[in-house]
């Protein structure tokens, strides 16, 4: 396996625990952006539904909520996993502190 992002420990491979790590993190970023681009799906295109609209309007309706929901979907993908990424090195040094003076 090799170090992606010179993350990991000095030998160079990933313990379990940090596998586990980013696969409950890549788990919850697809999860969250499926229920996110879901409600925003909802939003947009369930009135061209819960109305009646005409076939253009729910056309145009229904292919606009896709094309925001996919924005949202890939914005929150991306933005988790970054924000993973920089927490990865953020943990305090000694278990029980939480900052360097305390």
């Amino acid at each position: 396996m090799e170090n992606h992002g010179g993350r990991s420990s000095g030998s160079g491979r990933r313990t379990q625990a940090q596998r586990d790590a980013i696969t409950v993190e890549i788990g919850y970023a697809l999860c969250s952006a499926v229920f996110a681009a879901a409600l925003v799906f909802g939003a947009v295109a369930g009135p061209a539904f819960a109305f009646g609209l005409s076939g253009g309007t729910r056309h145009t309706l229904v292919t606009s909520g896709i094309t925001v929901a996919s924005v949202v979907f890939v914005v929150r993908v991306v933005s988790v996993l970054v924000r993973f990424g920089r927490d990865v090195g953020a943990q305090p040094s000694q278990p029980g502190r939480t900052s360097p003076d305390s």
